[in-house]
């Protein structure tokens, strides 16, 4: 709403002057309803809607205090702006701290009151829009977007709630597309710490030699390329959260680096000689298992404590099948604004025995597929991909019948000693190529042939 659909109401005792502010104002394109005392000002507030109340402060029956006094009792969220003569302003005082916008002393210049009234109505857009914008936020990033009713999620959710208002660092443990960012910004944005940055980095999405750049920034000249002084990412967070993703992928030597940043507090630019005090809250998020990587040496116990401060859970869509139709009503609403997307019977069926390996984010891809290629209406098994009709056959894999003295941890390190073993020898040893066969990060292919013994040489051309 602009100001030029805005609706006023003139309150003051004197005939003249209601007439000269409604004639002034209705010249300007306002709705203008005027009243000579706060009583009957405020019959008329309670029986429409204002963007901005002018009153006269001394008037009979009712002042323009009282009725002020009247409107904050009744909690009402009107722009207020008094009217006051010279020798009144220790009032007109009064009704600033009880919540009126500004006032301006009589006798005023048109352009003067004119101004007053743009800028009063100016700020009440402001205030609508910020609060439409916080309840967006809270809508978007709330506990309420994290969809699921099973006893997992419920538990998941009452912990979250526990621990946002603290300034506790989280480890978040979960396989990739269960919503750990989702979790970082709904801890976030229920904190003290919601008004401030929420920057989220992904340690394995930049190359290691930039890393140090750009999470501590650098000064002009510190290196080739260096041409101006750069803010890195954790000071364009200071004062609010930093959300680390993959945690596992970060390089050994900017694991030092971050460990005195959350044992001190502070920090130096690339290059730089002054220190710099940081006030950050830490999430960090990881789908593999740190303390099996702190155990073969691939990531620091005492980083990994620091983080480990309040370890969260997000469980597989496998574990949590019951979530999947509020999960699919969920995404259908995003796409076509309909609250609910019918699923035959035989669908169901699939989409519940289907394991799931891209977890919630498989499942939302899944819906904006069918969505598009299928009917709007309804969720039938015809457009569901090939791996949801495709029986999984375990011959060849698990052995007929189980020997005695089965070790199940051993042989399924055999099984994936073999699967690495024929990757590297598919990748012709390059255990780039390896980990790119096998759809995980170089760093998590060294940590399982470290962990399973296999010679860790470097990569042949």
């Amino acid at each position: 709403m602009t100001d030029k659909k805005a609706r006023i109401l003139v309150v003051d005792d004197e005939a003249s002057m209601r007439e000269v502010l409604q004639i002034l104002l209705e010249r300007d394109a306002y709705q203008v309803d005027c009243a000579e005392n706060g009583a009957v000002a405020l019959q008329y507030l309670h029986e429409n809607d204002y963007d901005l109340l002018i009153s006269d402060i001394k008037m009979p029956r009712m002042s323009g205090i009282e009725l002020l006094r009247q409107l904050r009792a009744e909690e009402q969220d009107l722009t207020v702006l008094m009217m006051t003569a010279f020798s009144s302003t220790e009032e007109a005082v009064e009704a600033m701290k009880l919540g009126a916008y500004d006032y301006i002393t009589k006798p005023f210049k048109n352009d003067e009151i004119r101004l007053v009234i743009r800028n009063a109505l100016e700020r009440k857009v402001l205030r609508q829009e910020n609060l439409l914008l916080k309840k967006q936020l809270d809508q978007r990033f709330g506990f309420k977007q994290l969809i699921g009713k099973s006893v997992s999620m419920r538990k998941l959710i009452a912990m979250l709630e526990r621990i946002a208002p603290s300034q506790a660092n989280v480890l978040i443990e979960g396989e990739s597309g269960t919503g750990k960012e989702l979790v970082a910004r709904a801890l976030h944005f229920n904190s003290p710490r919601k008004s401030k940055a929420f920057i989220a980095i992904n340690c394995g999405a930049i190359p290691e030699n930039l890393l140090e750049s750009e999470l501590f920034g650098h000064e002009r000249g510190s290196f080739t390329g260096a041409e101006r002084k750069k803010e890195g990412l954790l000071e364009t967070a200071n004062g609010g959260t930093v959300f680390l993703d993959e945690i596992g992928e970060l390089p050994m030597s900017m694991q030092v680096k971050l460990l005195r940043v959350l044992q001190e507090r502070e920090f130096r630019r690339v290059g730089g000689t002054k220190t710099l005090v940081l006030d950050i809250r830490l999430l960090a998020a990881t789908n593999c298992n740190l303390a099996e990587n702190v155990a073969v040496g691939l990531f620091r116990e005492d980083l990994y404590y620091r983080l480990n401060v309040v370890a969260v859970a997000v469980p597989p869509l496998r574990a949590r099948t019951e979530d999947i139709p509020l999960l699919i009503n969920f995404f259908y609403h995003q796409l076509t604004g309909q609250t609910s997307y019918p699923i035959q019977k035989p669908a169901l069926d699939l989409l519940l025995n289907y394991k799931w390996p891209g977890n919630v984010r498989e499942l939302e891809n899944l819906v904006e597929r069918c969505v598009v290629l299928g009917d709007v209406n309804e969720l039938t098994t015809e457009f569901l991909p090939e791996c949801f009709q495709r029986k999984t056959s375990a011959a060849g894999v698990f052995p007929a019948e189980l020997p005695e003295n089965f070790q199940l941890d051993q042989w399924m390190a055999d099984i994936e000693k073999n699967i690495l073993l024929k990757a590297l020898d598919q990748a012709g040893g390059v255990r780039t190529r390896a980990a790119e066969l096998l759809g995980i990060s170089f760093r998590s292919i060294r940590y399982r042939l470290a962990k399973l013994g296999l010679n860790d040489e470097e990569d042949r051309p």
